[in-house]
């Protein structure tokens, strides 16, 4: 399918150079097919592809003016006001959700710390494997990279849990 799109783009490319006509065909099995070879196109649709627009000059880059020294500087837009209809949390309420959410990232993270430290223990035991039962590294490589893939999930898991517990206030 791709490379019928890639030759219709070269056919395409070409015959607009040329001013050649370009001929649509389908056969029976509904499969479309660009020519323009006129022989080659009997009972085939012409396409109407007229001249490509000239490609626009180019423009040169006009640099930025320096700010006036008179100019003001840009003013922050105010805030705009909550309704009064949207639910508000009280600070304490909202004090003491934010240490439970931290508690539990941290015991999160403490967890996944020990399985990362596991996942490192069991990827070192496999490396040092001697190579022989396998002489072949490719096996080698392939044994290996289920351990370094757990590896990299405990990682990256302690990596972001690290940082929603930074995000925390």
């Amino acid at each position: 399918m791709a490379m019928r799109h890639i030759a219709f783009v070269i056919l395409f490319c070409a015959a607009s150079a040329s001013r050649a006509q370009i001929y649509e065909c389908v056969d029976q099995n509904g499969n479309k097919r660009f020519t323009n070879i006129a022989a080659e196109a009997k009972g085939c649709k012409v396409l109407n592809v007229g001249p490509f627009p000239p490609a626009p000059a180019p423009v040169a880059p006009v640099p930025p003016s320096p700010p006036s020294p008179t100019a003001r500087p840009a003013t922050k837009t105010p805030p705009v006001a909550t309704p009064s209809s949207f639910p508000r949390v009280d600070r304490e309420l909202q004090k003491q959700r934010d240490n439970d959410r931290r508690r539990i990232l941290e015991t999160e993270l403490d967890n996944e710390e020990k399985l990362l430290v596991q996942a490192r223990k069991e990827l070192s035991e496999q490396e040092s494997v001697r190579l022989g039962s396998e002489r072949n590294y490719q096996r080698t490589l392939d044994r290996l990279e289920p351990y370094q893939r757990k590896v990299r999930l405990h990682e990256d898991n302690v990596a972001n849990l690290r940082k929603e517990i930074s995000k925390i206030r």
